[in-house]
């Protein structure tokens, strides 16, 4: 599975800089002990710790209140009686939807952690993707730019350009995940980490450990980003915003997980009302009036074509965060 792919007043604290990157050693208390030391499996690992640790960080800068979303998606049990979904959602006067979904079985762990912020703010998306089983984790954790950093270097300076130390302080710990398709490069950040793993007690420390810095550099954004009152540029946002959901909830990977989980018709209903919110109220464009590339010649969408076109086996940005291809 490759995951692309969970009316308050705003109060913040006064502004706080982000510390150098240490390695949270407070982490190892999430992880349950196992009889072999050296083999990890999909219960070692508790992603509901991760939302958590994110909620409690999220409190002490903003004020939250629950989404309307919460009321109907907030917990499901699969097909199978056993796996457990588990959905929360929030909002606040800047911040339009933070929602989580988790997944537990018991061969697997599942973590989509998503935040979108209100069109008057252009500030990145946040996205952590997890997928824990017993042999193999595969991640996606980023900063999503809301507007394309190629050839929008105000943006890319803006948000990106004193963060990529960030990236750096997990570069070893959790390398490239090897080939990615272009399609979905378009989407990530400099600071992107795509990564896959056979667990470690010291691979789960530093995923924990990456997530929350990722997700308090994102709060930072959040709190000082300035509201934009040109109606324009909010249009703009908004459909910038409307066109990622649209590609997600369209593409999305993990699709086929919440297919085979939940049926086809929860599934669809999952992705376009809960996780990608958006779609039906944002914009009515459709995915092909933003990807028309993927129009057959009845008119319908290719799902096939992310198999074409150039796929990235190394990492396609430099130290510095320029693409290089």
């Amino acid at each position: 599975m490759e995951l692309g792919s969970f009316s308050s007043c705003f109060r913040t604290n006064p502004p706080v800089l982000i510390s150098p990157p240490v390695i949270r050693t407070n982490a190892e208390i999430f992880w349950r002990q196992r009889k072999r030391r050296s083999m990890f499996t999909a219960s070692a690992v508790s992603y509901k710790d991760f939302v958590h640790s994110a909620l409690e960080e999220t409190r002490r800068r903003v004020v939250l209140e629950p989404s309307p979303l919460q009321e109907k998606y907030n917990r499901m049990t699969a097909l199978d009686g056993k796996t457990e979904l588990q959905m929360l959602a929030f909002r606040s006067s800047r911040i339009r939807l933070l929602r989580s979904m988790t997944i537990v079985s018991e061969t697997m762990q599942v973590l989509d952690f998503a935040g979108f912020m209100e069109p008057e703010f252009d500030a990145p998306i946040f996205c952590a993707n997890c997928f824990t089983s017993a042999n193999m984790n595969i991640v996606v954790l980023d900063l999503n730019p809301l507007h394309q950093l190629t050839g929008q270097r105000d943006y890319k300076e803006k948000y990106y350009k004193n963060l990529m130390t960030l990236y750096h302080k997990y570069a070893e710990l959790l390398p490239w995940g090897g080939k990615l398709t272009g399609e979905s490069i378009k989407f990530f950040s400099p600071l992107v980490i795509w990564t896959k793993f056979t667990s470690t007690q010291e691979k789960h420390r530093a995923l924990f450990s990456a997530f929350l810095d990722y997700y308090e550099a994102w709060l930072e954004m959040t709190g000082h980003v300035v509201e934009e009152m040109d109606a324009a540029k909010v249009m703009a946002n908004r459909e910038a915003q409307h066109k990622y959901l649209t590609w997600r909830s369209e593409k999305d990977p993990g699709h086929g997980v919440l297919r085979r989980l939940i049926g086809e018709t929860h599934a669809k209903d999952l992705l376009r009302n809960f996780l990608f919110n958006g779609v039906d109220e944002l914009s009515t464009k459709t995915f092909l009036d933003y990807f028309p590339e993927y129009r057959t010649e009845e008119g319908s969408v290719n799902y096939q074509r992310s198999m074409v076109g150039k796929s990235f086996e190394t990492r396609p940005w430099d130290a510095r965060g320029e693409f290089i291809g």
